[in-house]
């Protein structure tokens, strides 16, 4: 990996190397929204004392979330440390793993999942500790994950583990490498809706994903979690809230979420995180969709979108069914 000095442009358009610059990434279309842009607003002049307050805080948080290196994922790191979190995963979440088999041997494929339990979100755990036992250290694999996750203490750690902030740029340049890729399209959308819409598949109509697919060429695999949602009792998404502070000027956050969650009790936003209470947590894993093999060779984006959301939910149901009580499974 090259150094941070010859990663940096020189200042007559070139790059260190002597070579042009290359263009700059199209602006995002509607769906694409792994992770919002920074806008031309977020960098306007606050009007007042909160905008100023929240300004300030604003930039606090995003200095502390490190630049997207795919690199960092470690092998050697996650190699020694896989036992003793796949232990602790199996205490506490009893996590069970289903289908991994249906993930391709190798290559690039992106895998696309469903999100719960608010900024500490155990399906994404167990299962990124699961595909690394299954097909092995060696195998790039990487998540993505808000901002916010990433500028957590004590999350640190888990970009050894390879996640890298959500962008569509970061998703086409991981899957470019060969890896498999985890997104959740629904975001923190899904990830702190209502303990009542525990069971429901919720991407807010984002397909940024299908397209991203599409332009890359990999397989979709879809992967169905449930229990995530019962390791606090989530109250509301907060959107109007949100909307109110200016949060989604300052720090794209379109949620300011409501939960009571140990050790908090009553948990405003989810910015420190929280302990998750020790739900059973199951995954499924689906067959893989070739987008052109199913839908053609130029596939509908919201045919593709549809079906993908109706196969995720169809599972999800059949998962619930087998539960018999909350936390317990």
């Amino acid at each position: 990996m090259d150094t941070e000095t010859a990663r940096r442009p020189s200042r007559n358009g070139h790059r260190a190397d002597g070579g042009p610059l290359p263009p700059p990434p199209p602006p995002p279309r509607a769906g694409d929204r792994f992770e919002e842009r920074t806008t031309e607003e977020d960098h306007a002049s606050p009007r007042g004392p909160l905008e100023r307050l929240l300004g300030a805080i604003a930039r606090g948080a995003r200095g502390r979330v490190p630049a997207a290196d795919l690199d960092e994922r470690d092998p050697d790191f996650i190699r020694e440390t896989l036992p003793g979190q796949w232990l602790l995963a199996s205490l506490w979440f009893r996590g069970e793993v289903r289908g991994l088999g249906n993930v391709p041997e190798e290559g690039p494929v992106l895998l696309v999942g469903n999100h719960s339990g608010g900024n500490m979100p155990a399906d994404s755990l167990v299962f990124t500790l699961a595909f690394s036992t299954y097909f092995g250290v060696e195998r790039r694999f990487h998540q993505l994950a808000h901002n916010l996750v990433l500028s957590m203490p004590g999350l640190g750690f888990l970009r050894k583990y390879g996640l890298v902030a959500a962008s569509p740029e970061n998703a086409a340049c991981a899957l470019d490498s060969g890896a498999a890729v985890l997104v959740y399209p629904g975001g923190d959308h899904e990830t702190h809706r209502p303990s009542w819409e525990a069971n429901t598949v919720n991407f807010d109509g984002r397909r940024g994903f299908v397209r991203l697919a599409l332009e890359r060429d990999v397989p979709i695999v879809p992967v169905v979690a449930i229990g995530g949602q019962e390791t606090a009792l989530f109250l509301g998404r907060g959107e109007g809230v949100a909307r109110l502070l200016m949060l989604d000027r300052m720090f794209r956050l379109k949620v300011l979420p409501l939960s009571i969650a140990v050790p908090w009790g009553l948990n405003v936003g989810d910015f420190l995180g929280h302990v998750p209470l020790p739900a059973k947590i199951t995954v499924e894993v689906l067959p893989a969709i070739h987008l052109r093999e199913q839908f053609g060779p130029e596939p509908d984006v919201d045919e593709v979108y549809e079906h993908v959301v109706a196969t995720m939910q169809e599972t999800l149901d059949a998962l619930a069914s087998e539960r018999r009580l909350p936390i317990i499974g």
